[in-house]
């Protein structure tokens, strides 16, 4: 018996869900059925992304037989604005769809492009938007670590990038700070970078923080993010302006052997998220309906 879905985000992981044969989406209401006095259809999985609880999210929320959330923090959030029964609502973090290859590869190939020395310590920085992500946290953080045989290198589409380069250009940043613009492959700055910092003023969660796990970073990222959910308390910044990060930052960058291991540590943990195991997640909680 097929089973329906409805979402408001459509990502890989339901791209992929929808190619089993028993799995269909729920048919978008037309029109002419909006204005009818035609019964409401409701799909039997409803992926709730984002923090919007309009009409219509929480009559699907409400109708669902399981709801499928991103986040612990977003599960709580729901049962507090939507009168469901828990045992409704199921977490599947993001999943992560990346072709690994060796960093120390990867790592000679795009110090090459970028005409970085590739013995420097590369932390790194990128965002859908540069400003709510936690740029000027970033750049502040970076500018004030010790550790010399580093460059921080931040990448974003040309827009963003041209007006940081705007903002930067009466401070001397240019031996510590690299701008890059519509990379081609963002997921080669990835895994050649040794750290990744997201002072992030968003609360959901950023895919980046499991991509650079599993591309061997070391990763801090905020609190109020949900992707702190997968990360311990010393990777954890209390507050995007958080000022003990340049400490914990240098620290690490300066142990080889600590950071060989939470990059090691990192990458076993993403491994669960990726997108067959996430895949396999969500078509058992299907087939428990």
């Amino acid at each position: 018996m097929q089973k329906t879905i409805n979402y408001k985000n459509r990502t890989k992981l339901i791209s992929k869900l929808l190619e089993q044969e028993d799995i269909v989406e729920l048919e978008k209401p037309s029109m002419l059925n909006k204005l009818s006095l035609k019964k409401k259809e409701f799909a039997d999985v409803f992926f709730h992304t984002g923090q919007v609880f309009d009409k219509e999210t929480i009559e699907n929320i409400q109708n669902a037989k399981k709801v499928i959330v991103s986040a612990k923090i977003a599960k709580k959030e729901l049962l507090q604005k939507v009168d469901i029964s828990e045992k409704k609502v199921e977490i599947v973090y993001p999943a992560i769809d990346i072709k690994y290859r060796k960093p120390k590869d990867v790592r000679e190939e795009v110090c090459e492009k970028l005409g970085i020395d590739s013995k420097k310590k590369i932390v790194f920085f990128t965002g859908r938007n540069l400003k709510s992500s936690g740029v000027v946290e970033f750049i502040n953080m970076v500018m004030k670590l010790n550790f010399k045989n580093m460059i921080a290198v931040i990448a974003a589409d040309k827009k963003q990038i041209y007006n940081l380069r705007f903002k930067l250009s009466k401070f001397d940043v240019d031996d510590k700070l690299l701008l890059i613009e519509d990379y081609e492959d963002i997921n080669e700055l990835f895994l050649a970078s040794d750290v990744f910092v997201l002072p992030s003023y968003n609360q959901n969660f950023a895919t980046n923080i499991l991509k650079a796990m599993y591309c061997k970073c070391a990763v801090f990222t905020t609190a109020n993010n949900a992707a702190c959910e997968v990360i311990d308390i010393f990777s954890t910044m209390e507050t995007p302006q958080d000022g003990s990060m340049q400490f914990k930052i240098d620290a690490l960058l300066q142990n080889k052997a600590d950071m060989k291991l939470i990059k090691k540590q990192n990458r076993k943990i993403a491994k669960q998220y990726t997108l067959d195991n996430q895949l396999l997640k969500v078509q058992n909680i299907i087939e428990s309906i």
